[in-house]
């Protein structure tokens, strides 16, 4: 029995489309140690190659492009039955302030994340076990009121929105989502390691839980949503209450 004390996740097939590396990555790894037959799909083969390595067991690296419908039709052309469905890919496009927001780059982000979201769920479906589930990775962006995060609050607001119909829609399906808040992965390499601690450090100032997140606390979320068969049409914060009302 898995650890989250719900569905047996021996022996099933979940597919984590982006993990090859951060919350997808680790999502993979706990799959993989309760011991579902998982692939993981991403656009590099090298560092799909090097996550399956480090995560062991049952796992396949699978290179796709979520953004190509080509590459999409492809991997599930191939791919079989499939219990689990994990959507974790990222992207940065659309952050700034909004008066010089390119709208241009904001197109980006949504041809990043929303609309593969999109094709990939479409492509699915036929595939997909009847009462299985699908969990998105979005944002707490979507929902709080951080200054030049508009554009990433309409790219994660838009697919967490989606959750309630589709579950209604969808069912017996489950459909859920988790939104993290700030998590210490790759993702952040871009910042510059000064600023970047600064700015984890004051937001483990302001968190309750007086730090910033760690991709397998993500995991285990996603597993948990995936794993209980009496969950659907959630959206579950992951943020270490940052999106509280009040802190501390």
């Amino acid at each position: 029995m898995a650890e989250n004390g719900s569905t047996e996740l021996n022996g099933q097939r979940v597919v984590v489309m982006g993990g090859s590396s951060g919350v997808g990555e680790a999502t993979a790894a706990l799959f993989a140690a309760d011991g579902a037959e998982v692939t993981i799909t991403g656009r590099d083969q090298e560092r799909l190659d090097q996550a399956a390595k480090r995560i062991g067991g049952n796992i396949t690296a699978y290179r796709m492009d979520g953004a190509d419908q080509t590459d999409i039709d492809g991997f599930f052309a191939r791919s079989g039955p499939v219990d689990h469905l994990v959507l974790a890919l990222s992207g940065a496009a659309g952050s700034g302030p909004f008066a010089q927001l390119d709208l241009a780059d904001l197109a980006t982000g949504f041809n990043a994340k929303f609309w593969p979201y999109v094709r990939i769920l479409q492509a699915a479906l036929p595939l997909l076990r009847k009462d299985g589930s699908v969990t998105m990775v979005s944002a707490a962006s979507a929902h709080s009121a951080i200054p030049e995060t508009a554009g990433l609050a309409a790219i994660n607001g838009a697919l967490e929105s989606m959750v309630p119909p589709l579950a209604a829609e969808l069912a017996p399906l489950r459909v859920n989502a988790v939104s993290p808040g700030v998590i210490d992965t790759q993702w952040w390499d871009r910042v510059p390691a000064e600023r970047r601690k600064a700015l984890f450090d004051g937001l483990a100032a302001i968190t309750p839980v007086g730090r910033v997140g760690r991709p397998e606390e993500v995991a285990r979320a996603i597993r948990m949503l995936a794993g209980n068969g009496f969950i659907t049409g959630v959206v579950l914060d992951c943020t270490g209450g940052a999106t509280l009302p009040m802190g501390r």
